[in-house]
């Protein structure tokens, strides 16, 4: 009988140490997670820049060795300029959310609550900011990674699902380069002011995500529609462009399915964007 205690003792013993390790390993992980969005505050303008070197060097290939043959600075501008938006596109959307929403300066709240499940109580601005969950640290540091990414990955899947078709092309052709130029710089756009808002505890982030995520789907049904309508749409062409389409609506769909519970119902986002607390 002793030594069942003292086995029960050792279990006990050998989950509390578990334990304790698990939560120093969390509290590690959130430390280092609290580095990001502070790293991302200061180097997030010379990331922008990098970036559109780094796309625009990309792109020579395409613009050098175009699909369709260049007769003029007409035909370099028509497929010259697309890449030079998706480039700019995040350091435009950098720059006018940053002057929206400087750093320090207090945004207003939503006079309207959308998200209202949970009972919670309301905190002053100082209250929340001596919160532990206050600032976009710990699941929200990947959020903002993960925003960036967005922007890098449906760049480079332009570069290489789609041909660089200019003024000699069909009109199917060219309807698809600049649709599918148009989807990525309007989406770089607005992620990247998602981004910002994130990074600077702007009330209304949750709602410019959920709008961008629906204008996302929205754009991808549009290109659908706008190119399944052309006739000599070759198939082949047709059901690259499906694949592609629907890819991007699934990703997105991925997201809102994993992000949106967080959104609502996070301690972090609700202290930091709402100043309220689980009640």
């Amino acid at each position: 009988m002793q030594h069942k205690l003292y086995a029960g003792e050792g279990v006990y013993r050998l989950v509390d140490a578990a334990r304790l390790a698990a939560t120093r390993y969390a509290n590690s992980l959130e430390r280092r997670s609290a580095l990001i969005p502070l790293t991302l505050n200061r180097q997030i303008g010379a990331i922008a820049v990098a970036w559109a070197g780094v796309f625009l060097l990309a792109s020579v290939p395409k613009l050098l060795f175009p699909a369709t043959p260049l007769h003029g600075p007409a035909d370099m501008l028509a497929i010259g300029l697309p890449y030079l938006l998706i480039a700019f596109a995040p350091i435009a959307g950098y720059g006018i959310a940053a002057g929206s929403f400087p750093g320090g300066v207090l945004t207003a709240q939503p006079g309207v609550r959308l998200a209202v499940y949970g009972k919670w109580r309301r905190l002053s601005v100082l209250e929340a900011r001596k919160q532990p969950a206050y600032g976009p640290a710990g699941f929200m540091a990947s959020m903002l990674v993960g925003l960036l990414l967005n922007v890098v990955l449906r760049s480079f899947e332009f570069l290489l699902a789609v041909p660089a078709l200019g003024n000699h092309a069909p009109d199917w052709g060219q309807a698809l380069f600049h649709l599918m130029a148009a989807d990525v710089v309007v989406m770089s756009f607005f992620y990247m002011v998602c981004f910002v808002m994130a990074l600077r505890n702007v009330p209304y982030f949750p709602r410019m995500l959920l709008f961008t995520w629906t204008l996302d789907i929205a754009i991808q049904m549009i290109i659908a529609r706008q190119l399944g309508g052309m006739a000599e749409l070759p198939l082949s062409v047709a059901d690259s462009l499906n694949s592609l389409l629907h890819g991007n609506i699934t990703k997105v769909m991925i997201s809102a399915f994993v992000w949106l519970p967080y959104l609502i119902l996070s301690d972090r986002v609700n202290v930091t964007y709402r100043l309220r607390l689980r009640d």
